[in-house]
Formats: C-alpha cells, structure tokens, sequence
C-alpha cells in the first residue's frame, strides 16, 4: 500500500462521494498524517515530491523547539532518543541552525553557550557524581585558574566513569566527605551537583598534593572576604572531613 491511499475518501463514511466542502481542511488533515508517518517511520524518501518541503519544514521546527527545551544544546543520542531524525539534525547542522561544539554535541547558532556546558554533560552522564575541588573552585568563582579537565567527585566503591569527552579527573570520596555540602543548580535545563563554596574550600585542604597547598589557601582567602563566608561552616566540614589540625592554623592566620 503505498501514499496514494491517504488521499482516498473512506468508503464507510457517511459522506463518500459527496464533494468536499472544504478542500484545503481535507489536504491538511492528511498532510498531518503524513508528517505523522515521517516522524514516527523516518520514510521521507517515499513522500511525495512536493510534501518532501512540508515535512522537512515541520520537522526542523519541530526539532528546534525540542532543542530550546534542552537549553539550546543537544547531543546526538540524545536527540535521536526524543524523535529527531537523524537526517533533521544533520539538515540544521549544514544550514548553520545548530553548530558542532564537541563531536557528538550541538548548540543553536543564536544561543551563547554557558561557560558551564562540560560540567552539565558530565552531570548528564554521572548523575551521581559531585563537581568537586577546581572545576568547584570555578564554579564558584574562587580561583582564577580555568581547569582544562571537569574534576569529579564520586562514592568511594562506585566504578570510575568512563567518559571519552569533556576530559574528567575523577575522585573517589568516602563517607561524609562526599554526602555533605551538596549544593543542586540547574544549569540549560539540567541539575548539576556542586559542593557548597566552603566544602570545596576544605576539600582543596584535604586534596592539597593534587590541588597545590597555595590554591588551597587562595581560595579559603577569597572565600572568607564574601559576604556570605561562615569560619564556623569551614571548621564544621573540616572537623567531617578529618583535616581540622590542618586547617585550623591556615584559618586562624587569615582571620587575625
């Protein structure tokens, strides 16, 4: 049965053969049935020549529209999983409507991407991790240094993500040291974990061989000249975290 068959008046109804009142109603009812079949059967090879525009027009905004409600930015699994045909996607990517940001990850010509756009796709893949110690420094605008990888926190016996890109360092946190000061922000339409401004500044104590004991300090003298800094949060994590002794002497210091 090929497309001819959707242009055919049903035989059991009440008006077969009588004439169409409203022709245009008629050819738009079945443009919606096909445009239907092409979303749901990907067969635009077999549409009609002049439904081939219809279809890939009402597709693409369709397709746009989905990508907006994501942020703006889409991965190709992801679109694909949602009902965007593959051929759509790769249509908007030749018009310049979507542009490539990493292999695999498009963004919308007209939208700006966030500087956070690694952080989200890392929290896509490990919902469960924590954006921890630099990438949180970042974050949280407590560092001037731009971490060329997203650093990761994860349980202590959960398996280490295998992630090709963005480039991750990953750290395995044990106990309360990776439960508490978890802080949920949503960034392009997606929740992202981020330990609270003065969990990382413990953190870069207790990680200090990875971090550097003076991006340590840096941030714990950033932190405390915000408005909103507490020395008695900071002792709090570090007594949880078990590195108390080892900032305690840093602390006094700053504050004197």
């Amino acid at each position: 049965m090929g497309w001819p068959f959707l242009f055919e008046t049903p035989t059991n109804s009440a008006f077969a053969g009588a004439p169409n009142p409203n022709p245009s109603r008629e050819v738009n009812h079945h443009l919606l049935i096909q445009f239907f079949w092409y979303n749901n059967v990907g067969m635009l090879d077999n549409l009609p020549a002049f439904l081939y525009q219809v279809a890939m027009i009402s597709a693409r905004e369709k397709a746009i529209e989905l990508i907006k409600q994501r942020g703006g930015i889409i991965r190709t699994g992801e679109a694909l999983g949602i009902g965007i045909h593959r051929r759509t996607l790769y249509s908007l990517r030749d018009e310049g409507i979507i542009i490539p940001v990493t292999r695999g990850l498009f963004r919308l010509a007209d939208v700006e991407v966030p500087a956070q756009v690694d952080i989200v796709d890392v929290a896509k893949k490990v919902p469960k991790g924590v954006i921890c110690l630099l990438s949180a420094l970042a974050f949280h605008e407590l560092t001037t240094q731009i971490p060329q990888e997203v650093w990761l926190a994860v349980a202590r016996k959960a398996r280490k993500p295998q992630i090709e890109y963005p480039p991750v360092r990953v750290f395995h946190f044990s106990g309360s040291s990776f439960t508490r000061g978890i802080e949920i922000y949503k960034i392009m339409e997606h929740e992202v974990r981020v330990y609270s401004p003065a969990k990382t500044v413990i953190d870069c104590f207790r990680w200090q061989d990875m971090v550097g004991l003076d991006v340590a300090i840096e941030s714990a003298k950033d932190y405390l000249k915000r408005r909103d800094s507490s020395p008695s949060e900071l002792m709090e994590y570090a007594k949880a975290c078990k590195v108390e002794k080892i900032v305690r002497p840093y602390l006094e210091a700053l504050l004197t």
